[in-house]
């Protein structure tokens, strides 16, 4: 399997792509083609366990790699779960499937994918011959940061650097960060938005004079973030996972079509469910559930993205970007993978701030994917009504995708089967939860963390519980035109 860019440059191995992370262009690597799955397929993976799962939808992306090197990357990434395993689905009424995508050592659904990475990124680099150092540089609305940290901590030839906004995560989400331990990553908070700190990370990995800068002392940049399609291929398991549990419990009839319902900021997680879909999953409909920053729902109904809109700070932090990186992906594929369309959307969006798909690459959007979008207002409520109901405790992003879900249903009357992506434990958000609960919220984060596990009885991870006794190793904030110089200056630490 070979990978080309979205935006028509070179054509190179899976290792290459994972190692490179962005295109010399600044083009997201995608597959040449989409291998499939059949129905066949589906029904032996019923009886497989995830990590075997996995096994059989990476080995079809990542050619390189044997199958008993995958299986052996895979169970060392998954032994960090706890044993409700990688995915589970919890079933609530109506048809309703909760994938928890949240229990590995961060709490949030990026592990899945950044317990992986780093082994296949090591491998990658040696497959490639890659001696330098690699830097993995992420920005994070909250969750990937951390996941990536943990990741990386201490892996031999690598370094991670972590930007956030300054102010733009939750209290568990930062001091998950600025705790983390490990020689070999740092962390630093940009006083703006996400936005601010993606567009500075994009622009370091296109800068030539850096990367000539890097090379000089031996390193070179790799990305954590969705744009490395090694963060973003292990994502489209679990929505095969999930078919198959249902397929394995005999929720559903072979072949029978399902809906996907995901909370996405950046789109790569809900891109992970197309990518299943073109592989052959069995889908009805995908549905795209944004925050107050709607600049996705707003695009899917119109076909004209515009980021030139106020940025709001939620409840769901990790859903408030307006620049979509994953979404150029997509429309490689709305356009008929056609790159030179794709430059110039993006060009347009980086010098106007906005582009129009035209009627055709709409229309094909509709056909696959719905959106919407809740308020704060909406998710705490969404919160209460599914604890009352359901006596199921569910965090903010899991919220907006259920508010969501259930405006869809109404205004359509769809009642397929619908698996909806729960992205983070409720104990990183704490106050939020709490709040929708209608519980005081006169403490600190982790005090009602407490609290919430005494009225829930549900028990406080004890890697969230721990936080507040662990000292702050990094405490450095930079503007956003500042960032290069800053991550120029740890490197020389």
């Amino acid at each position: 399997m070979k990978y080309m860019t979205t935006r028509g440059g070179e054509t190179v191995s899976a290792e290459r792509a994972i190692v490179q992370g962005l295109g010399a262009d600044g083009g997201l690597f995608v597959p040449e083609s989409f291998p499939q799955v059949t129905k066949y397929d589906l029904r032996d993976m019923a009886a497989l366990n995830y990590n075997e799962r996995a096994v059989r939808i990476l080995e079809r992306f990542l050619t390189g790699f044997s199958r008993e090197q995958l299986r052996g990357m895979i169970n060392a990434a998954y032994a960090r779960f706890d044993d409700h395993g990688v995915a589970p689905l919890r079933e609530l009424p109506g048809g309703v499937h909760v994938m928890e995508l949240y229990h590995g050592p961060t709490l949030a659904f990026k592990d899945v994918a950044l317990t992986l990475l780093p082994h296949l990124l090591t491998a990658s680099a040696r497959a490639v011959g890659e001696n330098r150092e690699v830097l993995i540089l992420v920005a994070t609305s909250g969750d990937t940061g951390k996941a990536a940290l943990s990741g990386f901590a201490d892996v031999p030839g690598t370094r991670c650097a972590v930007f956030y906004p300054n102010g733009g995560v939750s209290e568990a989400q930062r001091l998950q960060m600025v705790t983390q331990r490990g020689d070999n990553v740092a962390v630093m908070a940009v006083n703006g938005n996400f936005d601010d700190a993606q567009t500075g990370v994009k622009r370091i990995f296109s800068d030539r004079e850096a990367a000539k800068a890097f090379a000089d002392r031996g390193v070179v940049l790799s990305s954590a973030n969705s744009i490395n399609w090694g963060r973003l291929v292990p994502q489209i398991v679990y929505y095969f996972s999930a078919y198959c549990d249902l397929l394995a419990k005999g929720t559903i009839a072979p072949e029978e079509k399902i809906n996907i319902c995901v909370p996405t900021g950046n789109f790569g997680n809900i891109l992970a469910a197309y990518y299943a879909e073109r592989m052959g999953l069995p889908v009805n409909r995908l549905i795209c559930a944004s925050n107050r920053n709607n600049v996705l729902s707003d695009f899917i109904r119109t076909g004209r993205y515009d980021a030139r809109r106020a940025f709001y700070q939620t409840t769901s932090p990790s859903m408030d970007i307006l620049i979509s990186s994953n979404l150029e992906r997509l429309l490689f594929e709305l356009s008929g993978r056609d790159a030179a369309a794709v430059s110039g959307w993006m060009k347009s969006l980086k010098e106007t701030g906005e582009y129009e798909i035209g009627s055709d690459a709409l229309n094909k959007l509709h056909g696959l994917m719905s959106g919407g979008w809740a308020s704060d207002e909406d998710c705490a409520e969404e919160i209460g009504r599914v604890w009352n109901e359901n006596g199921y405790l569910i965090d903010p992003h899991t919220a907006v995708a259920m508010k969501v879900l259930r405006d869809y249903r109404a205004e359509t009357g769809d009642e397929h089967v619908c698996v909806t992506a729960s992205t983070a434990s409720p104990f990183k958000f704490g106050r939020a939860v709490s709040a929708a609960l209608h519980m005081p919220v006169d403490a600190d984060d982790f005090t009602l963390c407490a609290r919430l596990a005494d009225k829930t009885g549900l028990q406080v991870p004890a890697s969230i519980a721990a936080l507040p006794t662990l000292p702050v190793r990094h405490n450095t904030v930079c503007a956003p035109e500042d960032m290069l110089k800053t991550l120029m200056a740890k490197l020389e630490k």
